[in-house]
């Protein structure tokens, strides 16, 4: 009797691991995929109005980096690497590189302005990536903040990432969208 018993608990035991084993890697391999190559499409975006202050700029774009700009995302299970071309201030194409750590933990980026930090973390249902930066620069001998919030998500063929941006001169909202290459 106790040998059947041990027989049926082991037998149910397999088969609730063998069931639940697709729930388990279907729920993780669910996850977008951002990875490739995409272009900035202006006439689908839309950048708001600057906060007051911030200056304007035409095509979509604005000076300082605000603007859309083609980019190359990859991704693995751990990370989100994002390289970014912009047309600075001067005219000439720059490229930045930002990485972010997708298993919640905060992540540093240091550009020429100051450091960023950054928490990236998943929608429940896996399709949207939400990400939060502080960014901490120095401007007129003062040290100063801005947190970003974006929201990552695909749709259609497209990239798009919602923008929130709390400057001291307010809040910006923006809608970058990208096409895929």
């Amino acid at each position: 009797m106790k040998r059947n018993f041990m027989l049926k608990f082991v037998s149910m035991t397999l088969l609730m691991a063998l069931f639940s084993m697709p729930l388990t890697l279907n729920a993780q391999g669910s996850k977008a995929n951002f990875a490739g190559s995409w272009a900035y499409n202006a006439s689908k975006s839309d950048m708001g109005q600057p906060p007051q202050g911030m200056g304007g700029g035409g095509g979509g774009q604005r000076p300082g980096g605000f603007g859309g700009g083609d980019m190359v995302v990859t991704q693995d299970a751990n990370t989100l690497t994002m390289e970014r071309t912009m047309q600075g201030m001067d005219g000439q194409a720059m490229t930045t590189t930002t990485k972010y750590s997708l298993d919640g933990k905060e992540t540093v980026n240091t550009t020429g302005r100051g450091e960023n930090k950054s928490v990236a973390k998943w929608s429940a249902d896996g399709k949207t990536l939400n990400i939060v930066t502080t960014m901490s620069f120095n401007f007129d001998g003062q040290t100063n903040e801005m947190k970003t919030t974006e929201d990552w998500s695909l749709a259609g063929g497209n990239l798009t990432v919602v923008s929130t941006m709390n400057t001291p001169n307010g809040e910006r909202k923006t809608t970058r969208v990208y096409d895929k290459k």
